[in-house]
């Protein structure tokens, strides 16, 4: 190929200058004057011996020679060497590009480069061989251009990732709903398990509000008489003459303590089949009856007697190191000689007993006063000392033994004092309380008024004695001292008559009167003249009111016993 381009073989002559930006060959016009030609054969280098200049050749080598179209012959080239192909001539010599890569061309053997100067063209490229011209005509493509097509692209994964998380946390919100849902129906359900369980043990246990044992009487019996309970009665003797009774109940159902107060004018039956009271029974029956008389009234089971006089309970209580009670009076000291002295026990919040002002307080019973208030008096006391004792069962026995009383058969040291401390610990806990059994005027129990301490407390069912069974007596008081029909009341009690209150007239009379309307009654009339310290001329027939066997008038000369 030759770099020249004829035409008009003999007309202007082109060389190759160089190629456009497409890669197609652009020339230029040889001016006239310059003879010497200049071809580009790039297949030449396979038949040519050399080209151009060794600069690695031996010394031994001879120097490139050119062709002279002037002479035919071979002429050595003398040039300088130019290592950076620039084209230009020094001294008239051509010049030697070291890598064939001139911008006009290379020069053979044959043809020998002639030293000009090329022009150079902007915007167009040097000269390139053919696998150049070839490259550059065709647009370059690139394997990763084509990704798409021929291997899967790393963000088609990351999509596909994403969509995966995306249904994932999905579903786990989905399954954390229905285990928030399950939950939630779990947690409703074991409410109302829960509260239909408390209702059931408050109705159980006969607690339940507005179902008392008036609303439902055979529900409330059946669930108290399933529970569990300890029992025993308590006997306190005053030395001074007169008693208190209370019984001690523990609930192990329900774990709940009760002292419950019982009045001496509870009417009992005896074992010879009379009517009694409390009182009287405790003097004449002893332990054993008294307590046979007990669970035929209340329908309760106790098991042993717990007879404390006064001089056990004061060392008691110094044994346990002092009680504190909440009183509700002063109680005057028994030793004082002088009146208005400072009372043994003052009226106030959390007073601090000893042995000596417990017993004061316990048996203290002012001027007029029902023997009730008394009986809670000694309730209180019972309490602190509960609260005082220790709730271990060594300990407490170990206080018992210490006091050194002799005990009823049926209950031993060691059975008091772990029956103490059971006490003791629901007493400290708060699960204790006092309760007075409500008794009528004639010493009978009303099912409706003692029903509840009865049956929820003791579980037990309340028989008192027919009313037939005993003497009923009306007192009206014209004695002009109104305490005097409270201690009238308790004496005929004690002494197992029947009280009915007569009333107090508007004028008091000077002499009491017994009377009687049958004379199968006479006998009854004259014991209770005895009974109430009246003279045997008192008692007298006459009408009396058709509820009452005998009717007694309590005149100014009366003088009531201690009850």
């Amino acid at each position: 190929m030759n770099d020249r381009y004829d035409p008009a073989y003999g007309g202007d002559q082109y060389e190759l200058v160089g190629y456009d930006e497409y890669g197609r060959p652009v020339y230029r016009q040889v001016p006239a004057q310059q003879t010497q030609q200049q071809t580009y054969d790039p297949y030449a280098q396979q038949q040519q011996q050399g080209y151009g200049y060794d600069p690695y050749a031996t010394a031994g080598q001879q120097p490139p020679t050119g062709y002279d179209y002037g002479t035919g012959q071979q002429q050595p080239v003398h040039g300088s060497y130019d290592p950076y192909a620039s084209g230009q001539t020094q001294g008239g010599t051509a010049s030697h590009d070291t890598y064939g890569q001139a911008a006009a061309g290379a020069g053979t053997a044959q043809q020998p480069r002639v030293a000009e100067q090329t022009a150079h063209i902007p915007q167009q490229a040097g000269p390139a061989d053919d696998e150049e011209v070839r490259d550059r005509a065709q647009p370059e493509y690139h394997t990763e251009q084509f990704a798409f097509v021929e291997e899967p692209d790393d963000n088609s994964e990351d999509v596909i990732d994403w969509l995966k998380f995306t249904e994932n946390r999905t579903e786990r919100r989905e399954e954390a709903r229905r285990r928030a849902r399950s939950r939630i129906v779990a947690l409703v359900v074991v409410l109302a398990l829960v509260a239909v369980g408390g209702v059931g043990y408050l109705w159980y246990a006969g607690k339940l509000p507005g179902l008392s044992s008036d609303d439902s009487a055979t529900g409330t019996a059946t669930a108290a008489g399933a529970q569990k309970r300890d029992v025993i009665v308590v006997h306190l003797h005053d030395t001074k003459g007169g008693t208190a009774t209370a019984l001690l109940v523990d609930n192990t159902t329900t774990k709940r303590g009760t002292t419950v107060l019982l009045p001496n004018s509870l009417a009992l039956t005896s074992d010879d089949g009379t009517t009694t009271t409390l009182a009287k029974s405790v003097e004449d029956d002893g332990s054993d009856g008294t307590r046979d008389a007990l669970d035929t009234v209340l329908g309760t089971d106790i098991e042993g007697t717990w007879r404390l006089d006064t001089p056990y309970l004061q060392n008691l209580v110094d044994l346990i190191g002092n009680i504190d009670v909440d009183t509700d009076t002063d109680v005057p000291d028994p030793a004082a000689k002088k009146k208005g002295a400072a009372p043994l026990v003052n009226e106030g919040k959390a007073q601090t007993l000893s042995g000596k002002m417990a017993v004061a307080y316990a048996t203290y019973r002012a001027p007029g006063e029902a023997q009730d208030a008394q009986l809670e008096r000694f309730g209180q006391v019972l309490q602190g000392v509960l609260r005082k004792m220790s709730s271990d069962p060594q300990a407490a026995t170990t206080t018992i033994q210490t006091l050194a009383q002799i005990l009823d058969p049926s209950l031993t040291d060691k059975d008091l004092g772990s029956f103490l401390a059971g006490l003791s610990d629901l007493a400290k806990g708060g699960d204790y309380r006092t309760d007075l059994l409500p008794v009528q005027a004639d010493g009978t129990l009303s099912a409706q008024a003692s029903a509840g301490v009865v049956r929820n407390v003791l579980g037990g069912a309340a028989r008192s004695p027919d009313k037939d069974a005993a003497v009923s007596v009306s007192v009206q008081n014209a004695s002009g001292v109104k305490d005097n029909t409270e201690k009238a009341r308790v004496v005929l009690l004690n002494g197992g008559f029947t009280f009915l209150e007569g009333g107090t007239p508007g004028t008091t009379v000077a002499t009491s009167q017994v009377t009687y309307a049958d004379a199968a009654a006479k006998a009854d009339a004259e014991e209770v003249a005895k009974t109430l310290g009246l003279p045997a001329g008192s008692v007298t027939k006459g009408r009396i009111s058709a509820s009452a066997d005998v009717a007694v008038v309590l005149g100014q000369d009366y003088k009531p016993s201690s009850g």
